[in-house]
């Protein structure tokens, strides 16, 4: 990542005519520094991770010189937090819900052009869920669950041969039906683009009754 103390410095001695009119733009706030080298599209998603520090704009909008580091940054990592707190009933996607779906992601991808490499994925919101079931005919309280669904956006960074790396955001939707019947269980997954989560739970709604 080079030197930075001496990168900042040459910044500051002739600040970029971008960075003098984001200041500008926002006087009395300050300016992020993106390390270029760990994201994509620098008009997309940024992880946190990729954002070396800001730079204190006074109340007129100019720089001040002083340049406060981020202690996270680095290398962006997968974050399924989002997932992983969730109190809802996530057993049928197994003992590690989220390595299941990074898996599942990751196949999708490499589906789509071989040899694709997953490098990072973050859940950007509460997953959206669905859970359907007949009654017990032993015990009217209990429900038998037969079929579930989960809908959840992301962002995620991507490299494949002979490619540059893509950040790309979206929707991955999983549907199971038959698990109250091992034998005869169906999975079908989607991996959706620049499709936002409210929409990705109005199609998983049609899904989880289409799947089987």
């Amino acid at each position: 990542m080079g030197d930075i103390s001496a990168e900042r410095r040459r910044i500051l001695q002739s600040p970029p005519p971008a960075l003098v009119a984001e200041a500008a733009a926002n006087p009395g706030g300050s300016v992020a520094a993106i390390d270029p080298d760990l994201i994509g599209d620098p008009d997309g998603y940024i992880p946190g991770e990729a954002v070396q520090g800001v730079w204190v704009v006074d109340k007129d909008g100019k720089l001040t010189g002083e340049f406060v580091e981020n202690p996270n940054y680095g290398p962006p990592q997968d974050d399924f937090a989002k997932l992983a707190d969730s109190e809802h009933w996530l057993d049928w996607l197994g003992e590690q819900p989220s390595v299941a779906v990074r898996d599942s992601i990751a196949g999708i991808l490499d589906e789509q052009v071989p040899g694709a490499v997953l490098e990072w994925i973050k859940i950007l919101d509460t997953p959206r869920y669905l859970t359907g079931g007949r009654p017990d005919p032993n015990d009217a309280s209990h429900l038998i669950v037969t079929r579930a669904g989960i809908a959840l956006s992301f962002a995620l960074s991507v490299t494949s041969p002979g490619r540059s790396r893509e950040t790309l955001q979206g929707a991955f939707s999983w549907v199971a039906v038959g698990l109250d019947q091992p034998g005869e269980r169906k999975d079908q997954v989607w991996l959706d683009l620049r499709v936002d989560l409210d929409r990705a739970e109005t199609e998983l709604r049609e899904r989880i009754y289409r799947v089987g």
